[in-house]
């Protein structure tokens, strides 16, 4: 059916993301970004969904909310960047 394909897309995660999730990326069939941050919270469980709570995003270098509702487009990649402390 025309429009109900999901694309593959690559979650990138940066930081305590990556220390949550326990790898860099992965590999998800999403169609928002909501999905996509839905894909990996349910992979990774509640310590990845904990950061990603405070995270910001990106698609494709580009900031945008995590409930974007545009359509991720194949091959996409969703950056989920915890905030940085420092200075």
């Amino acid at each position: 059916m025309p429009g109900l394909s999901r694309p593959t897309v690559t979650v990138r995660y940066w930081a305590a993301a990556k220390a949550a999730a326990g790898r860099a990326e992965d590999s998800v069939e999403a169609r928002s970004v909501a999905e996509a941050l839905e894909a990996a919270r349910r992979t990774h469980g509640a310590e990845l969904a904990r950061v990603l709570g405070a995270a910001s995003v990106l698609v494709d270098g580009v900031r945008t909310d995590k409930d974007d509702p545009r359509p991720l487009q194949e091959g996409a990649v969703v950056e989920v960047l915890p905030p940085f402390a420092g200075g």
